[in-house]
């Protein structure tokens, strides 16, 4: 499922020209680089630690591989290691663009940068995950850019997607390329950012590569990238918990071994529902239940689904989809065990790649 992933991201660079990079905030699952190393061009990373993993643990298997670097703010301590370790740096402002051009040229001199700007036009679902909300502190708009810094710069990134169309992207692009057209002709790349939601079915993956070839036909054959996480791990996995009691008030409630608060954190800031495996909406089949986490959060709750036969203390309930934006961001709230993580292989193999203990709980603490 996932090379099927890799294999669509792939044909649309190839027929489209653009270099398509994993943004590792969306999916970071190490071990399987050696197989995503084969597809893309790199990583973008938010920060020191996710920029050191690209570095270490993809370009080991790609040494042409890039790591680009961005961070709404980045700290004077990390800077010289990540200049270190970047190809590409990304600034969210022009402050820090000045405070820290000089010294990471200085470190890295071949080192790309850019400027991320808002291009004040997005379509996104919800605010939460809206970078051009109002009042967003991600990116230089038009009003606040500084063209003297041209100069500086060899791309410009904007990010304004979240699960959404080729269409989204159109209105976007067209939004950017009003503000920011006339300083593209000077550039060596612009950055589309992430959100696109290539690989769900459906997608206008012919669209998309329209876009792109024409946009770098108005601008001289200029170097896109895209930096999708989501359209890597969408759909190639799943998380596995079981029924660990049933309660009843108002209603039949299985508790599970897992947590929607600490192991599924989007299903509740999204906020969405995940399907789960044999289930259907409630009333839908002859048995409903509420299913809930482990602990003590009393919105802790994946939501309302029904079976087709009762469900008993051991079964197994399987949540569809729940690789990408899951993992990377669980956590060890009340102590509940993390969840292992395991790859299927082609041969029906299943591989425990990790499993988390009471020192992974304790030593994230002091």
């Amino acid at each position: 499922m996932l090379e099927k992933n890799l294999k669509i991201l792939d044909d649309v660079s190839r027929r489209s020209s653009a270099k398509i990079i994993l943004a590792l905030k969306g999916f970071a699952m190490w071990s399987t680089f050696d197989l995503v190393s084969k597809y893309l061009h790199g990583c973008t990373a938010s920060g020191l630690w996710e920029a050191r993993l690209a570095r270490e643990e993809f370009c080991r298997f790609n040494e042409e591989a890039e790591v680009h670097t961005y961070s709404p703010a980045f700290k004077e301590e990390d800077i010289e290691q990540i200049a270190r370790i970047s190809d590409h740096i990304v600034f969210n402002s022009s402050g820090q663009l000045k405070r820290f051009y000089d010294k990471v040229k200085e470190i890295n001199p071949k080192i790309h940068i850019s400027l991320r700007v808002n291009p004040e036009v997005s379509s996104s679902p919800v605010d939460l995950y809206n970078p051009c909300a109002a009042y967003s502190r991600l990116g230089v708009t038009k009003e606040n850019f500084d063209s003297a810094l041209l100069e500086k710069l060899d791309g410009l990134n904007f990010h304004a997607l979240c699960e959404q169309d080729a269409d989204a992207l159109e209105a976007v692009l067209a939004g950017f390329e009003e503000k920011f057209g006339a300083y593209i002709p000077k550039l060596k790349y612009v950055n589309f950012g992430g959100g696109h939601h290539i690989t769900r079915k459906g997608y206008d993956v012919e669209k998309l590569i329209k876009i792109i070839q024409e946009f770098k036909e108005r601008y001289n054959d200029i170097e896109v990238y895209l930096e999708p996480g989501e359209a890597v791990g969408w759909e190639v996995g799943y998380l596995e918990a079981s029924v660990l009691d049933i309660v009843h008030n108002g209603m039949d409630i299985a508790i599970l071994d897992t947590s929607a608060e600490a192991h599924m954190p989007d299903t509740l800031a999204m906020p969405y529902k995940a399907k789960v495996r044999g289930a259907a909406e409630p009333g839908e089949k002859p048995y409903t239940y509420r299913l809930g986490g482990n602990t003590c959060l009393a919105g802790d709750i994946m939501g309302d689904y029904s079976f087709d036969a009762p469900l008993e203390v051991g079964d197994r309930i399987v949540f569809e989809d729940q690789i990408h934006y899951t993992f990377v961001k669980n956590t060890t709230f009340n102590g509940i065990k993390l969840p292992s993580l395991a790859i299927k292989r082609k041969d029906g193999n299943i591989e425990t790649i990790k499993e988390f203990g009471y020192e992974d709980y304790r030593d994230r603490l002091s």
